[in-house]
């Protein structure tokens, strides 16, 4: 039996591919499309979501952590896996097992040669992260001459690419500040190519930067929120891939006299009476406590049904009064309907935060294979 053998996420191939063939529709044939699976897919099941890509065309995958790499190589992942936060303290397993580490900093490429030189391996592909201004990680400009510096007295690696990331590619109003990451990327990347004395792949755009800024393309984009079905466009249908489904585990008919339903008694009986509906999913799955008592509506039988009283650990409880429901009809909690985004604007949140928070003992079934 399931861990939780009444809840899945589906993750639909058919809305998977859409989104795919919507974006490598605004690039060039020649440009590469990296992928990234990282954090279980955006909560969507790494391993499931890198065969699909992997299956699609993807050029490339990327990983957070060296351990997520570890985990696709395992289950028979061949793409190209860049790890964007290397750290210094797998650097063993990122070659056994054929990972290619992202370098934002001359301590972790210097250690990263110094594990290389002690193994005799030479020329390993590794990609190097300027800071453009996310100000988060890579080399900042004033740090090039000692990275090229450094590059050129080293044999142990060769670099595969250079990238940055955009901090606020999706805002209209930060395109000035955009388009001067780009620029400046433009210009610190070719004076690392030319020090070089060859050009490695650039990347710099996201899911929004391909929407919004596609003649930037370079040779290669990363695709991430789009994939899952978030455009940063308005008007621009992505199709949502996952959708967070449960059955109906008990229905209680409640009137007045019997109190009120969950933890500290906050779900009010109708005067009328109230019909509830207990589902097998709670904060534990994902399903933020901030969306009880009414605040948040799923789907059942093609109505939406409010939550009633406090989400529960692993379950909460449903006014389904007035819909016509049985123990074992499903429950969607986002999907087409309500959408993932919606229960982000509940929030105050990004739709990023919805997905991966359901955790991994909800199991993820492909659908429309």
């Amino acid at each position: 039996m399931r861990e939780n053998d009444f809840a899945r996420l589906e993750i639909n191939l058919p809305n998977c591919l859409l989104n795919y063939g919507y974006f490598r529709s605004l690039l060039d044939s020649t440009t590469r499309l990296l992928v990234l699976v990282k954090a279980n897919a955006y909560g969507h099941g790494a391993v499931e979501f890198a065969s699909l890509m992997e299956k699609a065309g993807a050029d490339y995958l990327a990983v957070a952590y060296p351990v997520e790499g570890v985990e696709l190589r395992r289950a028979g992942i061949k793409t190209p896996i860049l790890v964007l936060t290397a750290g210094t303290d797998f650097f063993n397993e990122i070659i056994d097992y054929d990972l290619e580490p992202g370098i934002p900093n001359l301590v972790t490429l210097t250690e990263f040669c110094k594990v290389l030189e002690s193994r005799g391996i030479k020329d390993y592909p590794v990609h190097i992260k300027l800071d453009t201004g996310m100000h988060r990680l890579g080399f900042m400009t004033s740090e090039l001459p000692e990275l090229e510096s450094f590059l050129a007295d080293c044999h142990n690696v060769s670099v595969r690419s250079v990238y940055s990331h955009l901090a606020a590619a999706e805002d209209p109003q930060s395109d000035d500040f955009t388009l001067g990451q780009i620029e400046m990327f433009r210009k610190n990347a070719d004076s690392l190519s030319e020090s070089l004395g060859y050009r490695p792949m650039y990347h710099i755009l996201n899911s929004a930067g391909i929407e919004r800024f596609s003649a930037c393309q370079f040779d290669m984009v990363r695709l991430g929120i789009g994939i899952y079905g978030v455009s940063a466009l308005p008007g621009v249908n992505l199709h949502p891939v996952a959708s967070f489904k449960c059955k109906i585990l008990q229905i209680k008919r409640l009137s007045p006299e019997d109190g009120t339903v969950g933890y500290g008694r906050c779900g009010h009986i109708a005067p009328e009476g109230t019909v509830i509906a207990t589902i097998p999913v709670g904060y534990a799955d994902g399903i933020d406590r901030r969306l009880g008592n009414g605040a948040a509506s799923f789907l059942l039988n093609g109505r939406r049904v409010p939550t009633i009283g406090n989400i529960c650990m692993d379950m909460c409880m449903l006014d389904i009064t007035g819909v016509g429901a049985e123990v074992g009809d499903t429950v969607t909690v986002f999907g087409e309907d309500p959408t993932a985004s919606e229960l982000a604007g509940i929030l105050g949140t990004i739709p990023y935060e919805i997905f991966t928070s359901v955790p991994r003992r909800i199991e993820r079934i492909i659908t429309g294979e």
